[in-house]
């Protein structure tokens, strides 16, 4: 693939990689990885993803999984995952800075700081090389990324998670893997307020599956209890959060509870972007920008501060191939990869 980059996430519990071919975006995937097991994991993902993932290009590479129970510490971990890119990735690779812009993977450990958890970075830069001002929304599985865009630049407050956490541009909750007992201490159900069972008995996936709003493919990871993903199932797992069996509720009462703990995920949300939003260099104007596999409780978050919506997807369209959804959900390798193009200095030591 002659010219060709590949964008990479590498995250705790996700790889994503994205195809850029002339300057757009050809293909994406994403793939489940359990990096806490230690770094063949990443061998066994890379091993089943297509073949392009594994074909000779220019690589750019932005990570969230520096922080994964296999390594010592960030910076541990930012090394290893950088030294891994350069010792299995064909061609040449890159690290995604973030602030700093792109280094070789041997300088990695050096701009720690810089490349660990960036990844939101990479997708508000490319965001802001299209609109001046917007709130980039991005949520995935796990956490949401609420990072604002001024003049044409990421403006975070914070950049570390820690920083992030404080100013509330990361706000640690996602549509797939987050406990229930995140979100609420307590639930209505058949007139009383019920507090619920201290156990992780379902997550975020379970409840969005039961109202049906989760994206087809956006769940690739197990369930709680290691059973299926049917409603039933689901069900009983969401019946156990209120110490019930399934069969002590309705499927309307088991959908109503599902939608009581997305109201209180959406309040979440809604709390930290409200506060984001009053900054006064983000004006009334300044729409959300929506991505990753939560993009649809991103629209529904605009929906209800009354902001216009644009999905990631159509603010960079015209350097998409026909990737789409895809693009989405793998919006920072998306995003590091198209940077990666549309940067001279990319390729070099500088």
């Amino acid at each position: 693939m002659s010219g060709a980059i590949i964008g990479w996430d590498l995250g705790g519990v996700h790889v994503k990689a994205a195809l850029v071919v002339e300057g757009r975006v050809a293909e994406a995937v994403q793939a489940p990885c359990p990096l806490w097991r230690g770094l063949p994991a990443l061998d066994a993902t890379l091993a089943k993803l297509p073949d392009w993932a594994r074909a000779q290009a220019r690589h750019a590479v932005t990570m969230t999984g520096e922080l994964t129970d296999c390594f010592s510490d960030r910076r541990d971990g930012v090394a290893q995952l950088a030294g891994w890119a350069a010792g299995n990735l064909a061609g040449s690779v890159r690290i995604y800075a973030g602030r700093a812009g792109f280094v070789a993977p041997g300088a990695a450990a050096e701009h720690a700081p810089d490349i660990a958890s960036a990844n939101w970075h990479a997708t508000a830069a490319l965001v802001g090389r299209h609109l001046d001002a917007a709130l980039l929304v991005d949520i995935g599985s796990t956490t949401a990324d609420l990072i604002p865009v001024v003049g044409g630049r990421p403006a975070a407050t914070g950049y570390s998670d820690a920083e992030r956490l404080e100013t509330g541009e990361l706000v640690y909750t996602g549509v797939v893997r987050t406990p229930l007992l995140a979100l609420a201490s307590a639930a209505p159900f058949r007139g009383r307020r019920t507090a619920l069972m201290a156990e992780t008995f379902a997550s975020t996936a379970d409840i969005y599956r039961l109202t049906g709003a989760l994206p087809d493919g956006a769940d690739q990871q197990h369930s709680a209890d290691l059973k299926g993903k049917s409603l039933d199932e689901t069900r009983t797992r969401l019946a156990r959060m209120i110490g019930r069996d399934r069969s002590e509720g309705t499927d309307r009462e088991w959908r109503a509870l599902a939608a009581h703990f997305a109201e209180a995920q959406a309040r979440v949300l809604h709390d930290a972007a409200v506060i984001l939003l009053s900054r006064p260099d983000l004006p009334e104007e300044a729409p959300l920008v929506t991505c990753g596999a939560g993009a649809f409780l991103g629209e529904s978050l605009a929906r209800r501060l009354g902001r216009p919506a644009r999905p990631f997807t159509a603010v960079i369209a015209g350097l998409l191939g026909g990737s789409g959804e895809a693009a989405s959900t793998c919006g920072p390798a998306a995003a590091v990869g198209l940077l990666a193009s549309l940067d001279h200095h990319y390729g070099t030591d500088a």
